[in-house]
């Protein structure tokens, strides 16, 4: 089995060591192997989890329910209530991008509009 350090953990999931353990001690990621030591060792199937946390949080999700999914997760009878809190971030996440949209049809069109300005100001200053 392949393992990574925290640091390549952290690395190739594009959170902080911080976060990481944050994760951890809150129980959104589940507990991690360690090392005799104490040291702990992350798993592809953890990097895969923490790329999914990453899509989560990316997209807004509050932990306080990155948090419950972290439970959730935890026992495998609880799939219908993860279905019903990621349809509920699905269209949360929906709704976001139609606003953004919303906004950047406004954007373009303000543009558009400047640069019929700045159009026709060159063109005046060409033919005078």
């Amino acid at each position: 089995m392949i393992t990574f350090t925290p640091a390549e953990a952290a690395e190739r999931s594009g959170f902080t060591l911080d976060t990481l353990r944050y994760y951890e001690r809150e129980g959104i990621l589940p507990r991690v192997a360690r090392t005799a030591g104490g040291h702990r060792l992350y798993t592809e199937a953890d990097l895969g989890t923490l790329g999914f946390l990453k899509c989560l949080r990316d997209t807004g999700m509050p932990i306080e329910k990155l948090r419950r999914y972290g439970e959730l997760c935890r026992d495998e009878s609880t799939l219908p209530d993860r279905v019903a809190l990621l349809e509920e971030h699905a269209a949360a996440v929906q709704r976001e991008l139609e606003a953004l949209r919303a906004q950047q049809a406004r954007l373009d069109a303000k543009l558009a509009w400047y640069r019929g300005e700045v159009a026709e100001r060159q063109a005046a200053e060409i033919s005078s």
